[in-house]
C-alpha cells in the first residue's frame, strides 16, 4: 500500500515540473490565443457620480416639483370653490407627458363614482400656503357627469370590445 502512495506521489509530483518547464529555444513557443478567447476581466466597482454618462440618471427635487403620490386623490374645485371631483389617475402619453387627468365624479366613497378624462390644459394646478396643492378647473359637477365615461383598457365590457 505504502509504495503505491510513493508512486502516485512521484508522478505527481514529476507532471506538475515537467509542466512548469520553460519550452525549449529548439521548439517553437505555443501559439498565442486570439483576441475573442482571452477571459474578459470585469470592470472595477465605481461609486454613481452625475458625470458622465450617469447624469441624466439622478434628478434633485426641487421645491416646486409635484409628485404624483400627491396628485392623486387631490380634490378638484371650480372657480366658485365647490367641490365637483378629484383627480383618480393620470395618464401619460408615450413621451411621457400627461395626456389626461381622470378624475372621479359623483359617488360615495368610491362607490357609483364615474371617471372622466380630462384634458390637461383644461386643469390648473397651484400651491397654496407654500406647500399645499390645489386643482381647479372651468366647470361644474353636472358637465362632468355628462361627460364620456373613461374606460381603463383591459376593463371594458365585452360588447364594447368588440367594436
Amino acid at each position: 500500500m505504502r509504495s503505491l502512495l510513493a508512486a502516485t506521489a512521484l508522478l505527481m509530483t514529476g507532471a506538475s515540473l515537467a509542466l512548469a518547464q520553460a519550452p525549449d529555444a529548439g521548439q517553437p513557443a505555443p501559439a498565442p490565443k486570439p483576441e475573442a478567447a482571452k477571459p474578459v476581466e470585469p470592470a472595477p466597482g465605481q461609486p454613481a457620480t452625475l458625470t458622465g454618462e450617469l447624469r441624466p440618471t439622478f434628478v434633485a427635487q426641487a421645491p416646486t416639483d409635484m409628485v404624483a403620490s400627491k396628485l392623486v386623490g387631490l380634490t378638484i374645485q371650480n372657480a366658485g370653490n365647490e367641490t365637483i371631483g378629484e383627480i383618480a389617475d393620470v395618464v401619460l402619453d408615450e413621451g411621457t407627458k400627461v395626456k389626461a387627468w381622470i378624475v372621479g365624479v359623483g359617488g360615495f366613497l368610491g362607490i357609483g363614482t364615474k371617471y372622466v378624462a380630462v384634458d390637461p390644459s383644461a386643469l390648473r394646478l397651484a400651491r397654496t400656503d407654500g406647500d399645499k396643492l390645489k386643482a381647479t378647473i372651468n366647470t361644474d359637477k353636472d358637465q362632468l357627469r355628462a361627460a364620456p365615461e373613461y374606460v381603463y383598457l383591459g376593463q371594458q365590457k365585452k360588447d364594447e370590445a368588440k367594436k
